[in-house]
């Protein structure tokens, strides 16, 4: 597991207790970002759950020309370290080239690297330089043993502060579909184990150039990875996700997260209490 990381819990994972990322697909405006945050904030102190506020400053990988990219990165990364200092909580976002990497690094604390590309060398590479938490999103093409190439990147580079997300696999040619088993598999090669539950819920490559999704499943996907012992939950939210600028098909309405998570907490309970 983990040896030291600038995020405290991921020092001290329980068996008992799963960690949350979570947030808008991207930073729309200066204010969503907030009143998603203080929400999520609220909602995982009551239930203690260490709680990372996720959101992409910029979206580099749309299906789309005249998608909506972002507002600016300077001005979202800096939104983003606002909402860190504001509610005290950590923040990650996505990275997509080797200069974003240091320019990113200066304002959150963890870089995910996005599922598409999981396998590039010199960006792992440059995101495990900056010394933040590393997070891998394993690729739809990818399985749960390949993973462990990846991860030696960031080892080899000096930095073991890493997370490993499982977000689906391709079927066929507009769906995803999750093996559970890459969870243990992925747990087995020495970090902690996310389950994105809204992105492996996708739709991709819709001949509209907008991907669709499947959000009511979101519960099911969730309830049967905390069953299968995974260490964190992703998911993107957002107060109105049919007017949300990226992803909205498949994220979870913010006033339906907390009941989510209660379920979540309970069948943990439950599969980690002794008979």
């Amino acid at each position: 597991m983990m040896k030291t990381s600038s995020i405290p819990f991921l020092n001290t994972l329980r068996p008992d207790r799963f960690f949350l990322l979570a947030g808008p697909c991207v930073v729309e405006n200066d204010t969503m970002p907030f009143v998603i945050a203080e929400s999520l904030k609220n909602i995982c102190d009551g239930l203690d759950i260490p709680l990372v506020f996720k959101a992409s400053y910029k979206k580099a990988n749309r299906s789309r020309l005249d998608s909506f990219m972002g507002i600016g990165d300077e001005k979202a990364l800096k939104i983003l370290q606002k909402v860190r200092t504001e509610f005290d909580i950590p923040v990650v976002t996505d990275i997509h080239d080797i200069r974003e990497a240091a320019l990113a690094a200066e304002f959150v604390d963890v870089l995910q690297i996005p599922a598409f590309l999981c396998r590039q060398t010199e960006l792992l590479i440059a995101a495990a330089n900056t010394g933040k938490v590393v997070n891998i999103k394993k690729g739809q093409f990818l399985s749960g043993e390949g993973m462990r190439f990846a991860a030696e990147k960031i080892l080899s580079s000096g930095n073991d502060r890493l997370m490993l997300t499982e977000r689906g696999n391709s079927f066929g040619y507009h769906d995803l579909v999750v093996d559970y088993r890459n969870i243990s598999i992925m747990q087995q090669i020495g970090f902690p184990v996310v389950l994105d539950v809204t992105h492996s819920l996708q739709q991709p490559n819709q001949s509209s150039g907008v991907t669709g999704g499947n959000p009511h499943l979101i519960g099911l996907i969730a309830n049967a990875g905390i069953a299968a012992g995974v260490d964190g939950i992703f998911m993107e939210t957002h107060p109105e996700p049919a007017n949300a600028l990226s992803d909205g098909a498949n994220m979870l309405p913010l006033n339906q997260v907390e009941g989510l998570l209660k379920k979540l907490v309970r069948i943990r309970e439950a599969v980690t209490t002794p008979f």
